[in-house]
């Protein structure tokens, strides 16, 4: 941007012969308040920098500019409804408001507002004294409305610096503009109001909400346009807040969501930062100021101080003989003889002159024709470097907000407000066009805040009301998920109980955790060697694998090709299902060069199996979206073998069937001779582990000890679980490929939590507490939100924006309001996940160390799948769980490097030496 200098003869509403003579006498004299876009952009870059120090929790005691939060955390949303009472307190004059906000389809807000005077002895006097009368006021306004004995929500616009901790409460930092009322300074100003108010039995009131005027006022604009987030005032005194991401609040806890910022822009150069910016009458003015050294931004842009700054220009100038002939009359040298409302009347368009002349006349001054023009253009000048300074910090703002979104342009709404920003005709046209000027990358709308900031007090308490409303209903949800330590103690017996009922030969076929014997009766022991094929079907990949193992440095190496299983064989006759298998086996031989090989085989099937031996399985029953006919209740190596048979290509020896569980233990048991439990947490859910084949009564013998594969999915089958089974839960269940069964799967995998999530998300949209009440067609789609989504929601590294982008993928268009309950919803949902694993694990420790009469046990799991490997949190909580239920437990987790191929040919590998050893 080139260096532009601002024409004030253009901004000047005079034409007159005198002209270009007394213009430029003035310009020369006020040369330092003309303000280069080269300046402006420098001052911006300041304002930027202060900006950040306010933030930053060890730089804001020392900042100028203050950055207060103000706890508001949302915006209007139009749902807003009912009655609240608002005051405001902070201007000339104090009023008090009966606001009626109402829904009906459209926004509709009915106003009924009394002003009160504030007399310079109350403002100025005692602070006990100032809110008594306000209560006095407030009293007297219930009383004339008859809305005594009413309980209503109450909003405080309250247009002083305050340090909040909560929406309901401020410590006032200082008074600014005429108040000095003693004894105030460093309280909480919402705890002075309700003790002046007790005074009045007959008022019942809640203060929801103290605000500042320019958080007023933003609300107030917002309530009319959503892409409002930032709010200007430019009246008796100026500031500015505007909507900041939590995540660069560094006073507040958290960093979900956006909070409105106050940053109190009117002391920014109080730490000097604009002393070369200021000129001798901005130092002069404040040295005669109520609180000089303070505020000096403020001073040299608000409505309080730029009649001042006139004058003490016209002064100086008579006293050099450059006006009225050098004549001052007793009230040009009289402080506050010349006020705002006389700039903004000396610079109207075509009555600007007659009102100079009528105004300096009543000063007591005989101006001539010249003099009058000079006045004039010593106003534009003053109130020209306000809307230029204003424009600048203004602008900063609007980049910050710019880059937060990290978007190329910006399309947003200024809510404007205050007396000089109203009254003074040049002043608006003055300021957007600078700003413009200044931020070509941002589309900024100015809108007038319509009855300001009062009406903004109740907006605020009226979203206060909405969102305490709306959280107490997202509660009740979210609380359906939170498992208390009874709880999760109650998951645990119960899951031991239908342990010993699925080991028992009685209880056997009543039992919903299957307990199949799987007839893996050894640990690898670092002997095995050889090669291997290994195959694994579970998913909707289907993957062969050659894997070689050599003895001694317990070295294993894999070479695999990995096949897709189309719908229509998943969910087609078993022969198409096995054909296909058998067809991708001959692909990968084919490849690796191996056609005519007769290798060992492990076969991983996670489905479950009832095993007669390790290389006998009979399929009890598909899971995971499979649905292949004339299976169920077949020997799976059986239909492998006969598929070999009709291709009559190759022959394979399928030494074992395995369930992809018992391939994860035996993998980690292969680094960990202390592994004795494998657990998949990914699409489905599963555990294994090694049990005394004196407790197993479905097998014959003993001795020594054989895995168990739980099918813990089926757990809860009896009902035994529903006390903690939710609505959500249920519409799961009933939607999936099989309704009743693996319901406690249907609350523990991958394959689930993303529907249950999605059930949750259409409720809450649906009583309105989410998406603006809409459900799109996305949301109607069952399976549309995968559990990978709730691993990147729940990241702590994704900034909200992510959120909304990754709902936006999804066809909903979020607030931040919304991302942050999406994200708390699926929070809920995995955290449950994860304790009732970690209740059925705890179970099983607790169990294996009884059986061995051990005081303490030192135990290894191995883990695989998607949900402990991928989701943020899962794991954690998950190893926390088992800590708090299963004390005397010393458990290690040691993540399984691919237990479903490398596991089955473990196995083969061992039944192969366990054969041998047998044979020998």
């Amino acid at each position: 941007m080139g260096i532009h200098r601002i024409d004030w003869r253009a901004s000047t509403p005079c034409s007159h012969p005198w002209s270009p003579w007394c213009l430029f006498q003035v310009d020369r004299f006020l040369y330092h308040m003309r303000l280069s876009d080269e300046t402006l952009l420098d001052i911006m870059a300041r304002f930027q920098a202060e900006m950040q120090k306010g933030l930053g929790k060890d730089t804001n005691p020392t900042a100028s500019v203050k950055m207060l939060p103000t706890f508001v955390r949302a915006i209007p949303d139009g749902s807003e409804n009912g009655e609240f009472l608002s005051l405001d307190l902070g201007g000339s004059k104090f009023r008090v408001l009966k606001v009626q906000v109402s829904e009906e389809g459209k926004r509709n807000v009915q106003m009924e507002s009394q002003f009160y005077p504030t007399p310079n002895e109350i403002i100025r006097g005692n602070g006990i004294e100032l809110f008594e009368y306000v209560a006095d006021c407030l009293a007297d306004f219930m009383n004339t409305k008859g809305l005594k004995h009413k309980r209503l929500p109450l909003g405080l616009t309250f247009s002083f610096p305050c340090r909040q901790t909560k929406l309901e409460e401020g410590v006032l930092l200082s008074w600014t503009k005429k108040f000095k009322a003693r004894g105030v300074q460093d309280t909480d100003v919402v705890s002075c109001l309700t003790r002046a108010m007790k005074r009045h039995k007959d008022i019942n009131v809640d203060t929801l909400a103290l605000v500042n005027d320019t958080v007023g006022t933003m609300m107030t604009c917002a309530y009319d346009d959503p892409y409002c987030e930032v709010g200007v005032i430019i009246g008796t005194g100026t500031n500015a807040c505007y909507m900041e991401d939590m995540s660069n609040i560094d006073l507040v806890e958290g960093d979900e969501g956006r909070m409105c910022i106050n940053t109190e822009w009117g002391a920014f150069g109080d730490d000097g930062a604009l002393e070369d910016i200021r000129t001798e009458f901005d130092r002069e003015l404040d040295l005669g100021s109520l609180n000089p050294g303070k505020q000096l931004f403020e001073k040299m842009i608000s409505g309080l101080y730029l009649g001042e700054l006139v004058r003490l220009i016209l002064l100086k100038m008579a006293k050099a003989g450059l006006l009225f002939g050098g004549e001052k009359s007793s009230a040009l040298h009289t402080k506050g003889k010349i006020e705002t409302r006389h700039v903004a009347a000396m610079e109207k368009y075509k009555e600007g002159l007659a009102n100079t002349r009528e105004i300096l006349t009543d000063l007591g001054l005989e101006p001539s024709e010249a003099d009058c023009i000079a006045v004039q253009h010593v106003c534009t000048i003053v109130s020209f470097r306000s809307a230029n300074l204003c424009a600048a910090a203004l602008a900063a703002i609007l980049t910050r907000l710019r880059e937060n979104k990290k978007l190329v342009r910006l399309r947003t709404t200024v809510g404007m407000d205050g007396t000089l920003y109203k009254i003074h005709p040049q002043y608006p046209k003055r300021l957007h066009k600078v700003v413009r000027r200044l931020v070509p990358n941002c589309d900024v709308r100015f809108l007038l805040s319509e009855s300001g900031s009062a009406k903004g007090a109740a907006m605020v308490t009226a979203v206060a009301s909405r969102v305490q409303a709306q959280r107490k209903q997202i509660d009740l949800v979210l609380a359906l998920f939170r498992l208390t330590q009874e709880q999760l103690v109650g998951v645990q017996d119960k899951m031991r109980a239908e342990l010993e009922y699925g080991l028992k030969r009685d209880t056997h076929s009543l039992a919903t955790v299957k307990m199949l014997p799987t007839y893996v009766c050894g640990m690898p022991d670092g002997t095995e060697k050889g090669k291997f094929l290994a195959l694994d079907l579970g998913g909707t990949n289907f993957r062969v694998l050659l894997v070689k193992i050599r003895s001694g440095r317990r070295s294993v190496r894999m070479y695999n090709k990995i096949f897709a299983i189309p719908l229509e064989i998943m969910q087609g006759t078993g022969e198409e299902l096995f054909d296909h298998i058998v067809q991708c086996i001959a692909d990968f031989l084919d490849y690796m060069g191996l056609k005519g090989a007769q290798l060992p085989l492990g076969f991983t099937f996670s489905f479950p199996c009832r095993q007669a031996s390790i290389d006998k399985g009979t399929l009890i029953g598909w899971t995971k979206g499979f649905k292949a006919t004339d299976c169920e209740g077949e020997d799976v190596v059986d239909m492998l073998r006969e598929a070999i048979k009709r291709r009559n290509e190759f022959d394979l020896d399928i030494v074992a069937v395995v369930n992809d569980t018992v391939g994860t233990m035996m993998t980690c048991g292969y680094e960990d001779p202390n592994c004795e439990i494998g657990l998949i947490a990914g699409t489905g859910s599963n555990l294994c582990y090694m049990e005394e084949m004196r407790n197993i009564e479905l097998v014959e013998g003993d001795e020594g000890k054989m895995c168990i594969n739980t099918e813990w999915g089926g757990f809860g089958d009896n009902g035994c679980i529903d006390d903690i089974r939710t609505q959500y839960d249920k519409e799961v269940d009933e939607g999936s490929l099989n309704p009743g069964k693996q319901r406690y799967e249907k609350m523990t995998s991958g394959m689930y939590l993303g529907e249950i999530v999605r059930q949750i998300l259409i409720d809450l949209t649906k009583q309105g507490l989410l998406f603006r009440g809409q459900i799109s067609e996305r949301l109607r789609t069952r399976g549309i939100f995968e559990t990978k989504f709730l691993s990147q929601i729940e990241s702590d590294r994704l900034a909200l924006l992510q959120v909304r982008r990754i709902l936006q993928q999804l066809g909903l268009d979020s607030t931040c309001e919304d991302s942050i309950v999406v994200k708390e919803v699926c929070g809920a949902v995995s955290r449950r996940a994860a304790q009732l694993c970690g209740a059925g694990l705890a179970a099983i420790v607790e169990k294996r160390r009884e059986d061995q009469g051990l005081e303490r046990l030192r135990i290894t799991v191995g883990v695989d799948g998607t949900l402990y490997k991928l989701h943020p949190h899962f794991s954690r909580i998950l190893q926390e769980t088992v800590k708090e239920l299963a004390p005397r437990c010393d458990v290690t987790f040691m993540l399984s490097e691919d237990g479903s191929g490398k596991g089955a040919a473990l196995i083969t590998a061992v039944a192969k030496r366990l054969q041998q050893a047998w044979k020998n």
